[in-house]
């Protein structure tokens, strides 16, 4: 991978792969750069498509205090590196910085963010406060495998699913960077829409869900959808919270420019 200087000097880790418009893909919590990967394969052959770590992740520094600005400024940084005005796909909390970023004046094509996990309404709000307050005591105890546990629990994994991935060589990679779940919470707030955040995207911007996702997921991209002032919104039928890449690229495709390869794709 190479490395860019993010505006702080935390080195900032990226790999640029493919030919064409300049797409960059952000990924969700406890995601790097490799979790993107499938589906900057597929996007490759019709863009140029830059995946990179997060701040703390993989190969990209902490740079000391966490800020959501720090962070903004490091998606900045890669998008200049894509040059001109790219387009940008979030998804999870990718999605929620995504959005912040461009209401803080990112220079974007378009934007497509899957199901940032916003949690609106009274239930939602107590909901986002106790799973912060508990996974943040996991950390300060030095718990990283219990705060990955318990935020995959929370976030709908079953318990099975959980215990095979604590056997399997990718749960290291989740404890390497389970301290960034106490960023995206920062990046997140109390889990309202921040709506006079989101009035200031100007980009068009594509909301999309899973048909296969929780209701509340479902419920809160539609509300973000509307609040977005050129949010346009779409399911995906027999998706979830984890969609296939081969259902997602189709979509980006045709929603970044390329429709005839979408409709090749789909």
């Amino acid at each position: 991978m190479d490395t860019i200087l993010s505006s702080d000097g935390a080195p900032i880790a990226y790999r640029r792969r493919g030919e064409g418009p300049p797409v960059v893909l952000v990924g969700g919590a406890l995601s790097t750069a490799a979790t993107d990967e499938p589906l900057a394969r597929l996007l490759a052959p019709r863009f140029e498509v830059l995946t990179y770590d997060r701040r703390g992740r993989g190969g990209s520094g902490d740079g000391g205090r966490y800020a959501v600005e720090r962070e903004i400024e490091d998606l900045a940084a890669v998008a200049a590196v894509a040059g001109g005005r790219p387009s940008v796909f979030g998804a999870g909390s990718g999605g929620a910085l995504v959005l912040e970023a461009a209401a803080a004046g990112l220079p974007a094509d378009r934007l497509a963010v899957y199901e940032p996990p916003y949690t609106p309404g009274p239930a939602g709000l107590l909901f986002a406060a106790d799973r912060t307050a508990r996974v943040r005591r996991l950390l300060a105890a030095g718990d990283r495998a219990g705060a990955v546990e318990l935020f995959l629990t929370l976030s709908g994994v079953p318990a099975a699913t959980v215990a095979r991935m604590r056997r399997a060589p990718l749960w290291r990679t989740l404890e390497s960077v389970a301290h960034t779940l106490a960023y995206d919470d920062l990046l997140l707030g109390d889990g309202s829409l921040p709506d006079a955040r989101l009035a200031e995207v100007g980009a068009r911007t594509l909301v999309v869900c899973g048909g296969f996702s929780a209701a509340t997921a479902r419920s809160a991209t539609l509300l973000l959808a509307r609040a977005l002032p050129r949010g346009r919104h779409r399911t995906l039928t027999g998706q979830t919270g984890e969609p296939a890449p081969q259902a997602v690229a189709p979509v980006l495709a045709g929603f970044f420019g390329h429709d005839a390869y979408a409709r090749q794709a789909s």
